[in-house]
């Protein structure tokens, strides 16, 4: 944990992560389930810093099933996501809470918006600068470099990053 800065409260079984367990990466993402032989295994949630959450069942340090719900109570659902489509442009607060009168209007789904910093991007979990190709989360501390993972869905960017993460302890 030294060498990721992040931070393990459990067991250890011949020295790797073992049961019940909480793990906390640098990015205030953390974990909270079962950990086997060094790896999420079994029910565990991810909870994000933006206060989203990814619900899963893990094998081996890999999702089989999971729900992941934005921090406004928006589930995502894969297989029928109409959220903000062609068809219905309103955002999930919009849709619970009703339009703003005519000449107000809402452009995230957050209300009032975080301020976005000129030339950047809001990317999910951070700000996204194209010049530099870097992403900062909304504190400004660096993330990462953006690649192709910018295009991902936050939960697979966290397993993606958390699997390096513990195989560099491994």
């Amino acid at each position: 944990m030294e060498y990721t800065g992040s931070q393990y409260i459990g067991e250890f079984v011949d020295g790797r992560m073992e049961g019940k367990a909480e793990y906390i990466l640098p990015t205030e993402t953390k974990y909270v389930g079962e950990m086997k032989d060094g790896m999420f295994h079994g029910q565990g949630t991810l909870y994000f810093p933006s206060g989203s959450r990814f619900d899963a069942v893990w094998e081996k340090g890999l999702v089989v099933k999971g729900r992941y719900t934005f921090s406004d109570g928006l589930q995502y659902d894969a297989e029928n996501w109409h959220y903000c489509d062609s068809y219905d442009r309103r955002f999930y607060t919009e849709i619970c809470h009703g339009l703003k009168p005519a000449g107000i209007s809402q452009l995230t789904n957050m209300d009032p918006p975080r301020e976005i910093p000129p030339g950047w991007y809001d990317c999910g979990d951070g700000f996204y600068n194209p010049t530099t190709r870097i992403v900062k989360d909304y504190r400004g501390r660096f993330l990462r470099n953006a690649g192709r993972m910018l295009q991902s869905p936050p939960w697979q960017r966290v397993c993606v990053s958390l699997r390096v993460a513990l195989a560099r302890l491994n």
